[in-house]
């Protein structure tokens, strides 16, 4: 079968004038407590464990407002442990195989992975490597359908940093590849300063195990975004309560 993704034009990164409500994000974050008596009639968790990836140049410490909502719903939750993500250092790499394989023995069976921005990637990723592993993937403002040329806000700092990067082969485009074994959830916003939104989408399959969803808000903040928040709180319930898949 031919290998050659669809022709397009390279996607560059948002247009200066979203790149500046990113600025936004501080007071969006600050809103958060506002909207804490309707996350609290989120649907409560089965206990099962979730794994959360902060973003590049994020670490633990960005995720935590995330991390604390999903265990008050009951959930096992686990910080990444890596330190800063810096992109696909060797050490990254091989310290968050490692850390899914432990996870999943301690938890039993398979783990929910929640990953922000390039931490989705790595989610996407592991999901595919380790199938047996996860169960849910859930991705928030991350490029899955990114190419060879396509930009982003942090694409300079990127390149910049890819001299400590793995080399590894070239991840062949999205579309080429089977979708993901297990539900997936992709969460993206039009507002987004960083990445473009049409790199977020993942394919939507006929049989709804692979969705969108779209809220209002900036990047940086997606992590404490309580749409967000509500969003993630359904999907994980809906997953870990054995019924069939419903988007």
């Amino acid at each position: 079968s031919d290998s050659t993704p669809p022709a397009r034009r390279p996607v560059p990164s948002p247009a200066l004038r979203i790149q500046a409500a990113e600025s936004l994000a501080l007071f969006e974050a600050q809103s958060l407590p506002l909207w804490l008596p309707v996350l609290r009639r989120a649907p409560r968790g089965d206990g099962h464990h979730v794994l959360v990836l902060p973003g590049f140049m994020g670490a633990d410490g960005s995720t935590l407002p995330l991390r604390r909502y999903l265990r008050s719903l009951g959930y096992v939750v686990h910080r990444w442990g890596q330190g800063r993500n810096l992109g696909p250092t060797p050490q990254i790499l091989d310290g968050l195989d490692r850390r899914v394989e432990a996870l999943a023995a301690e938890a039993g069976g398979p783990l929910s992975v929640i990953g922000w921005s390039l931490g989705g990637m790595y989610a996407r990723e592991i999901a595919r490597a380790v199938p047996e592993a996860v169960r849910f993937v859930a991705t928030l403002g991350s490029p899955v359908r990114m190419r060879t040329g396509d930009r982003s806000s942090a694409s300079f700092l990127f390149d910049r940093l890819s001299r400590r990067h793995a080399e590894t082969e070239p991840i062949p485009a999205e579309e080429l590849r089977d979708p993901l074994a297990m539900p997936s959830t992709s969460i993206y916003t039009r507002t987004d300063g960083l990445v473009a939104w049409q790199l977020c989408l993942d394919e939507a399959s006929e049989e709804g195990r692979h969705e969108n969803i779209e809220v209002r808000g900036s990047h940086s903040a997606l992590g404490m975004n309580p749409a967000v928040l509500y969003a993630l709180a359904d999907r994980l319930a809906h997953v870990g309560d054995g019924r069939e898949w419903q988007p």
